[in-house]
């Protein structure tokens, strides 16, 4: 395991360097996840009581309000004007990507997760509007609905490395796996595996800790949708139930959500072992449009020119 961090002779130096970890137990894989999510919401019956009782209580009504309202009374108190959050939007593959930054450093560093081509250009002047300095460009899996921005993004702005799991066995500059922690200034994102959509799938949470945002933020890409799941590893339950779910995607005009409202309402996970498998297998989904593009593309860190040369 590692640990990501710019190197300390300067704060953003684009060469980073990695620190050894001492190894964590991998994710239990295939029967072993449908088994523990059995497990695991079957645990939770004395929780979702009292979270139910507390819904009904609360003045907050709408789900995307209440998770919004949390986060920022939260956020304010815990760490006031430090993470900067902004939550963009792709609306022909219905992607959300995800810019964040450490406000309360001097050079601002900041990341971006799940980035799209055809967004780049959005993306980019962002960053130089907020007047921040990209040393990441993430992607929490091998999309196969669009092709990421990852490998434009470095050539527009020299410096940026590029970050997917090793797992997914897709180029990058950083491959990172479970446990490993990705700093930007004082913040960090936490990696966590979640394969079940593709065996590569990570999720990134916000730290833990006083100097971080509180409550945590889970950036879950595919994994766990608002209200749905792209076939799930349920070990993202095991957060906080304050946790904040921001998805990679949504198609119905949801934003944000927590892991307690998931635990709740999520129309597929609050179902028993037998009836989720059920639902997962009839599914009938369509072949995504894009793969045939995309794949190739976003295994070369979206750069469709080293495809083509390979």
């Amino acid at each position: 395991m590692f640990l990501i961090r710019p190197s300390t002779s300067s704060p953003l130096n684009s060469s980073a360097h990695f620190v050894p970890r001492r190894p964590l137990p991998r994710p239990v894989r295939g029967k072993m996840l449908l088994l523990r999510s059995h497990r695991l919401l079957s645990s939770t019956s004395a929780f979702l009581s009292s979270y139910k009782a507390a819904i009904k209580t609360s003045r907050l009504a709408p789900l995307g309000l209440r998770a919004m309202a949390a986060y920022s009374a939260a956020a304010a108190a815990a760490s006031p004007s430090r993470l900067l959050l902004r939550q963009l939007f792709e609306k022909e593959s219905s992607t959300y990507t995800y810019l964040l930054a450490d406000l309360a450093h001097p050079d601002k560093p900041a990341v971006l997760v799940d980035p799209v081509d055809k967004t780049v250009d959005r993306d980019t002047n962002l960053v130089k509007e907020l007047g921040l300095k990209l040393i990441y460009a993430m992607n929490t899996h091998v999309h196969a609905d669009h092709v990421t921005g990852t490998g434009l993004i470095k050539k527009k702005m020299p410096g940026v490395k590029s970050v997917i799991s090793k797992a997914s066995t897709a180029q990058a500059d950083h491959l990172v796996d479970h446990a490993d922690k990705i700093y930007f200034g004082d913040l960090f994102l936490e990696v966590r595996a979640t394969p079940g959509h593709t065996v590569g799938c990570v999720t990134y949470v916000t730290g833990d800790g006083p100097d971080q945002p509180h409550p945590r933020i889970a950036f879950t890409g595919d994994t766990l949708l608002i209200h749905g799941c792209g076939r799930t590893d349920f070990q993202i339950f095991t957060l906080p139930k304050d946790t904040l779910i921001y998805p990679a995607h949504d198609y119905k005009g949801f934003t944000v959500s927590t892991v307690g409202e998931e635990l709740l309402y999520n129309p597929r996970l609050t179902k028993d072992e037998e009836t989720f498998k059920s639902i997962m297998e009839d599914l009938k989904l369509t072949y995504p449009k894009m793969i045939d593009i995309a794949v190739p593309a976003n295994m070369a860190c979206g750069l469709q020119d080293a495809t083509t040369k390979s």
